[in-house]
């Protein structure tokens, strides 16, 4: 998902419309989590990259989207730009991590 936000449309109120695009946000990620996964994938991550327009877009975790978007609507930008790219991911094993290798009796 590549998308621009405005936060400000005329006619409708700020906080209303930053609550619209949070639930648009959290809706695309749960529908992209929903596709079945290919061989060899444990779960979907994203690429993820926010700003206020797309060439001053930066690369952040996705869990952090919903804090830095209540930031930039706080600072008053007029909109945000929100890329959202879903890709496989496989776990890594901690170094030292308990294994599964023993028998239940």
């Amino acid at each position: 998902m590549r998308k621009t936000y405005p936060l400000r449309p005329e006619g409708k109120h700020p906080d209303r419309v930053l609550e619209a695009v949070k639930h648009d946000i959290r809706k695309y990620i749960k529908r992209q989590r929903r596709v079945p996964l290919p061989a060899g994938v444990d779960f979907w991550d994203f690429d993820c990259r926010f700003g206020a327009a797309q060439d001053s877009a930066e690369t952040l975790h996705p869990a952090a989207l919903i804090a830095q978007l209540d930031e930039l609507a706080k600072a008053g930008a007029a909109s945000a730009y929100v890329e959202l790219l879903a890709k496989p991911g496989v776990r890594q094993h901690r170094d030292g991590a308990p294994t599964a290798d023993f028998e239940i009796e």
